[in-house]
């Protein structure tokens, strides 16, 4: 870490006060009032104040020195990234014709109520998001309705749909693989489907809330797997509507000789206590029809055309923007210079040393929103070397497009976007399924201190475990931690751990999948990492391994008490056994820290205050499966894993006079 700043003079007002009146006795002992009435005490404290200010500038000047060096060492401040969310476009009812939202259509979040505090703390500005690319709401029907069969052929059934026949949807006894597809006029991507449905047979084995269902689209080269929303169908035994999502990447393909956008049910494997069909669902009516489209939004403004000046015709101008902070998690700005043919645009790059005298390059300082042209060097010998290109004398040097913005207060929680800020014909409301996240603020100059002799170590090279930490978390500033492991015991191969930064739904739990990294943030800690590796390095960056504890217990509490106690019981459980801001100091669940009796004994026991913790029971969880295992007084936690608290249970009862007395 950086050596301590010293401290060029200790001294404050109060000090240097007593001090002059030392001196005063000593060279002028007629002088006896030394009370704060007289006027000359009151020269010796406005002099004290000057001193005292000008000590404060004198102990700034190591930091300042500090500061420079770091400028010499081409360490520059991080800015800001924009928060990113995936936004419902709900129509108010299906239409006939496509319709089009354009890239930065606006949405918010509700701001706090006067005196609440939000998710990310503030308070009564709105969070304003901005879609990332156009939306294509595009309408559709259903044109086919094919059977798929697991070792059969395909089947149209089309045309007993419109006579009214019961269809069934799989065969008779319905096996794994079976599928039902959905045949439309032409590809929804990113579109949200309502898919209708009435079936005339009821009660077919399985549990409607959990049914071995899942629906999948077309993207060309296979099925992929879609999120769907509210299933009123029971699992096709009843009528009702499925929602299902379509991904981006939905393609019209030709299937059993029809070309068609399609989308289909298919039959998954029975999880373990998971009901299965004993017999197939009919289909005797079927429609579907899209009911609005979804698309990322990002917590930015896009600015356009802002005029930074006129050039001089002199290497190593710069230029500031009004509107700093550039953000460059996306898109670079876009930099251009008028000559005669027009605009011409200059590549960003990250340094000049690449650079050659006819390389139109320009760098960026994001932070402050500086554009600096290239320099002219002087070699050893005495010549002059040019680092890039020189804009001409007067030519007007402009901003064609750069995004600003950012920062931890776009990451809202899931549910919080439901303003729609632009005018959008037939969008009835907005919200977003999942919380915003990968909003970070830009780093200040004492976090830049400390990082200061971590790249000078690891000097772009990724050596020791904790080189891999260190790069990993310049690649990806958004993740909340990373570890570094061997891979399985080869020398040869590293396991890169990342836990992404997650904010907690209204009751202030995390749900497993908010605890994956997506996958551009692997890519960009891969690629990082890739470029600094030594050679032969095997490298894997994935998520942890996450251990699911369920801690069933029960108290005794006063009967008016049961319900904060249960409630204080599930909080305190849920946030010490928390991979991100649990564990004993507060900072995520240390890696491979078992979880012990004792430990969850005392930390219900501080949190239920004169409530009694009669019993505690710990159990092993899958929390992707949600199988719960034997219940034990210690559940060990691998090196590379983490705990996920899954599904705590707390009951209260009754406390004698003498329990609680």
């Amino acid at each position: 870490m950086a050596l301590p700043s010293p401290n060029l003079d200790d001294r404050r007002f109060q000090q240097l006060v007593d001090e002059a009146k030392r001196y005063v006795q000593q060279r002028a002992p007629e002088w006896t009032d030394h009370n704060v009435s007289d006027p000359g005490v009151t020269l010796i404290e406005t002099f004290a104040y000057l001193v005292d200010q000008l000590l404060y500038r004198l102990n700034r000047v190591p930091d300042k020195n500090y500061t420079a060096f770091l400028d010499l060492l081409g360490i520059r401040l991080f800015p800001p990234a924009a928060a990113v969310a995936e936004v419902d476009f709900h129509l108010s009812a299906p239409q006939p014709d496509t319709v089009v939202l354009p890239a930065g259509t606006e949405v918010t979040a509700a701001p706090a109520a006067p005196g609440e505090t939000g998710e990310t703390g503030e308070t009564g500005d709105a969070v304003v998001f901005a879609t990332t690319d156009e939306l294509r709401v595009v309408p559709s029907e259903l044109t086919r309705l094919v059977t798929a069969p697991r070792n059969g052929e395909q089947t149209d059934r089309t045309g007993a749909l419109a006579e009214g026949r019961d269809v069934l949807c799989f065969q008779a006894a319905p096996e794994p693989g079976d599928a039902l597809l959905f045949g439309l006029p032409a590809a929804v991507p990113r579109c949200i489907v309502a898919v209708r449905l009435d079936s005339r047979v009821e009660g077919v084995g399985v549990d409607p809330r959990q049914p071995p269902l899942v629906w999948e689209a077309w993207d060309g080269g296979g099925w992929r797997v879609c999120e769907t929303g509210e299933d009123t169908t029971g699992g096709l035994n009843r009528p009702g509507e499925v929602i299902v999502y379509v991904p981006a990447g939905h393609t019209a393909s030709v299937i059993g000789g029809t070309r068609a956008g399609w989308l289909r049910c298919r039959v998954t494997e029975a999880e373990p206590g998971q009901p299965f069909y004993s017999q197939s669902p009919t289909v005797r009516e079927a429609a579907v029809f899209t009911v609005g489209g979804t698309m990322s939004v990002e917590h930015a403004e896009t600015v356009t055309d802002v005029p930074l000046g006129v050039s001089e015709g002199v290497a190593g101008q710069t230029f500031r923007l009004d509107r700093p902070p550039v953000l460059l998690d996306g898109e670079p700005p876009v930099v251009e210079v008028s000559s005669a043919e027009g605009w011409q645009r200059w590549e960003v790059v990250e340094h000049f040393g690449r650079s050659g005298p006819g390389d139109r390059h320009v760098r960026v300082d994001a932070t402050t929103g500086e554009f600096g042209f290239p320099p002219v060097l002087r070699e050893p010998d005495g010549t002059l070397r040019q680092c890039g290109a020189v804009p001409p004398k007067g030519a007007r040097v402009r901003v064609a497009r750069y995004r600003t913005g950012g920062g931890p207060a776009g990451n809202v929680a899931r549910g919080a976007i439901r303003v729609l800020r632009s005018s959008v014909p037939y969008v009835a409301r907005v919200v977003n399924r999942e919380a915003a996240r990968g909003g970070v603020a830009g780093e200040t100059v004492a976090n830049a201190r400390l990082r200061a002799p971590e790249v000078l170590r690891t000097q772009e090279r990724a050596v020791t475990a904790e080189d891999y930490e260190v790069v990993s978390r310049l690649a990806a500033p958004s993740v909340r931690r990373v570890r570094c492991l061997p891979a399985g015991g080869d020398a040869g191969a590293v396991r890169v751990l990342v836990v992404p930064d997650a904010v907690a739904d209204e009751d202030g739990r995390l749900r497993f999948e908010q605890l994956i990294p997506s996958d551009q943030v692997l890519r960009a800690i891969t690629a990082s990492l890739d470029e600094r590796r030594l050679i032969g390095t095997r490298l894997v960056v994935e998520p942890p391994v996450y251990q699911g504890v369920t801690v069933v217990a029960r108290l005794a509490a006063a009967p008016d008490e049961a319900d904060r106690v249960r409630d204080a019981a599930l909080a305190a459980l849920f946030r010490y056994l928390d991979p991100l801001h649990g564990g004993p100091d507060g900072t995520g669940w240390p890696f491979g820290r078992p979880v012990q009796y004792g430990e969850v004994f005392g930390v219900l026991q501080r949190a239920c205050g004169d409530a009694l913790v009669e019993d505690i029971r710990l159990f092993p969880a899958d929390p992707v499966t949600g199988r719960r295992g034997a219940p034990a007084d210690r559940i060990d936690v691998a090196a590379g894993a983490l705990v996920f608290s899954h599904q705590h249970q707390v009951a209260v009862t009754a406390a004698g006079p003498e329990a609680r007395g």
